[in-house]
């Protein structure tokens, strides 16, 4: 989806609705983003759907897309889904019972006995602490092949009964997508995982969310987290780093999700980074949206593309209100 037709059809929709409506709608053209993808046609979200109909939509979507990103994943790694020894599945967007794996499990080819590992509720920090629990189950099992698959349909937190400013903002930012990776613990490979850890704040818990109506899942932000991210990342980051033994200057690049351009700038500023210094964060946010647990995958690809540092850390925040961490050490 282009992100002008968003708007368009968002203005259509909620201008007679909300009173200062022309200044809301800016945020479709500063947060960054040129396109998105979306489970279905802009058109499909403009009629009523309830929780059957997102249900039915996730549970078909997020199951093709887990199949879609789990098989390049495993070809990448010149492996087998009669390889994979754990799956990892990190997804917020949707309620599935069996969880999606298990839908995926037959087509992918799954054995019988592999492990599964439904993770939910971590929103935008998804991919970073499933990658972080993914990597655990890795080294606590040498020479076993642990496959993490990110998957979110964002978009169906789409309220057309909504005309609340989180709402909007939401669908500004917001994209689906997913993304798949498998770690192992054995000789070999471009990093290692050197440390791993999570910051929750207190009394957050208002921050970020999702409110549970008719229609489905519906978006909270009740506080404004650009500058919540400026104020707090940098000392939370810190103190992860620390546990680990290293400092914020040890790590040569950060690879954030980017929740939004102004976000961007404030983890910049947070971590005491060069304004523009994280370009691939900005590329993928313009390209493809905010897709909560999946974006930072789609960062990490690209930093990986143009030459592994040293050592870099990937970071997110969301519900909780948390911050992950996951610092990789190239292997000489």
């Amino acid at each position: 989806m282009i992100q002008s037709d968003v708007a368009a059809a968002v203005e259509d929709v909620f201008s007679s609705r909300i009173a200062d409506f022309s200044r809301l709608s800016r945020v479709f053209r500063s947060a960054g983003i040129a396109k998105r993808h979306a489970i279905r046609p802009l058109e499909w979200f403009l009629e009523p759907h309830g929780w059957t109909d997102c249900t039915r939509v996730y549970l078909e979507g997020a199951t093709n897309l887990f199949r879609e990103v789990a098989a390049k994943a495993l070809a990448a790694a010149g492996l087998k889904a009669t390889d994979v020894d754990t799956v990892v599945t990190v997804s917020s967007t949707g309620i599935a019972t069996p969880s999606i794996e298990a839908r995926a499990a037959l087509a992918m080819g799954f054995r019988a006995d592999v492990q599964r590992v439904p993770v939910f509720g971590l929103g935008c920090a998804g991919g970073v602490s499933g990658f972080s629990i993914a990597s655990r189950l890795a080294r606590s099992a040498p020479g076993t092949n642990v496959l993490l698959v990110t998957v979110e349909l964002c978009s169906l937190a789409f309220r057309l009964d909504d005309a609340s400013k989180a709402n909007i903002v939401a669908t500004a930012l917001f994209g689906d997508g997913a993304a798949a990776c498998v770690l192992r613990c054995d000789a070999g490979g471009l990093a290692e995982v050197e440390l791993t850890g999570e910051h929750l704040w207190p009394n957050t818990l208002d921050i970020m969310g999702w409110d549970v109506g008719a229609q489905g899942l519906g978006v909270i932000f009740a506080q404004e987290i650009p500058p919540f991210a400026e104020r707090n990342m940098g000392p939370a980051i810190a103190g992860i780093l620390d546990r680990g033994g290293l400092a914020l200057g040890d790590i040569d690049r950060y690879i954030c999700h980017p929740g939004g351009a102004k976000v961007v700038t404030a983890l910049e500023r947070a971590l005491d980074l060069e304004s523009g210094t994280l370009n691939h964060e900005r590329n993928v946010l313009s390209d493809f949206g905010n897709m909560s647990a999946p974006t930072v995958l789609f960062v990490l690809e690209r930093a990986l593309q143009a030459g592994m540092p040293r050592r870099a850390a990937l970071t997110a925040m969301g519900p909780g209100f948390t911050a992950s961490c996951a610092v990789l050490k190239a292997i000489a």
